[in-house]
């Protein structure tokens, strides 16, 4: 299953926000595209996710725009 997202995210040009670690190591032993932000926190809602993104927001920036950059961890 990991590995239907992560194709499917590289054919279609998305980047992955999870907090599965599993997506982190594809980037590793694959490559990227995709480009993958890993969120490594535990059990949190939906809005916690969502203000960690806003506040990384730059640094999101910087994946995207970073060819040697892979993965992005947020916590």
């Amino acid at each position: 299953m990991d590995l239907d997202v992560w194709t499917y995210a590289r054919d279609q040009g998305h980047l992955i926000v999870s907090k599965d670690a599993d997506f982190g190591d594809l980037a590793s032993f694959r490559g990227f595209p995709p480009k993958v932000i890993w969120i490594r926190r535990g059990n949190c809602s939906t809005d916690e996710i969502e203000r960690l993104l806003r506040r990384n927001v730059e640094a999101i920036r910087g994946l995207d725009t970073n060819e040697k950059l892979g993965v992005l961890m947020l916590s």
